[in-house]
């Protein structure tokens, strides 16, 4: 099973369920206990996160409580949002792709705006759009939803281990666990989606795409600080690295969004909003 397989798998499974013997064979009666509990799919030994029995045992406390509404600080300039310059040591193709995003940046043109056609911005992009982020904190996992797209992320940390990489299903903003140096949250990543995935303007993420956070926290819990620690052996040399900050935003509330390419097109950017992706490269609108 593979990463690129991950939206047919889930449409593949919706289509199993409803083709089952538990539905052909049933219809609208009522189903037993044991068919019920089939329906759920389960961790396989450990509790979930919101498990009463998890969040009931006894761990340390936590270096901090992220819980609040953050916004990315801009202070320094609207490309923070970006995770360079500086760059690291590019290999050809994404070497080639900084190129081409500058000199479309440059021309007034998109290129590879993937996010203008509903595509998820995922990990790390999703944490720098110009929108708050909500963060709730457990003792066993911290929830994230952004204000663009409600983008959902999830940081386990109840000690579970990685997913087994032949059946895990690769996401965007991929799969996290966490564990505590002291007054540093550190946060290892994987599973990431590489389709249609990209950082700053265009550079791609592969397979092997992995990813390091060390956050921790400021100004008597007014300032989130987050190091970015990216590998990618397949697009560059060594770590890629990069140090965001963001503020604590007490007035303001994360609401539901929905992103509709149909209504995309009038927006600043994305004049590829009403077009098919096409190949990676392609900088001009698709029929």
């Amino acid at each position: 099973m593979t990463h690129r397989r991950s939206w047919t798998i889930s449409a593949g499974m919706a289509l199993a369920l409803l083709a089952s013997p538990l539905v052909a064979q049933r219809g609208p009666g009522p189903l037993t206990p044991d068919q019920l509990d089939k329906l759920v799919p389960k961790h396989p030994g450990y509790l979930g996160a919101l498990a009463p029995e998890n969040l009931r045992k006894k761990r340390p406390a936590p270096g901090f409580d992220l819980t609040g509404t953050w916004f990315v600080d801009l202070s320094e300039g609207f490309n923070k949002f970006m995770f360079g310059p500086p760059y690291p040591d590019f290999l050809p193709d994404a070497a080639k792709a900084l190129a081409e995003g500058q000199a479309a940046a440059k021309a007034g043109r998109t290129y590879r705006d993937a996010i203008g056609q509903c595509y998820p911005p995922g990990m790390p992009m999703i944490m720098t759009r110009v929108w708050p982020i909500a963060m709730i904190q457990l003792p066993t996992v911290i929830y994230m939803v952004a204000g663009f797209e409600n983008s959902f992320r999830a940081i386990y940390l109840d000690g579970r281990a990685f997913s087994d990489p032949d059946t895990v299903v690769h996401s965007y903003n991929g799969e996290s666990i966490g564990h505590w140096e002291g007054k540093t949250l550190v946060v290892e990543t994987r599973y990431i989606e590489p389709d249609n995935h990209y950082i700053d303007s265009g550079i791609p993420v592969s397979d092997d795409f992995a990813m390091t956070e060390r956050m921790t926290m400021l100004d008597g819990g007014r300032t989130l600080q987050i190091e970015y620690i990216m590998t990618d052996p397949q697009n560059w040399k060594g770590e890629w690295r990069n140090t965001k900050r963001w503020t604590r935003q007490d007035h303001t509330d994360i609401g539901e969004v929905e992103c509709i390419l149909a209504n995309n097109a009038h927006l600043p950017g994305t004049d590829l909003g009403n077009s098919k992706v096409g190949d990676a490269g392609d900088t001009e609108p698709r029929p």
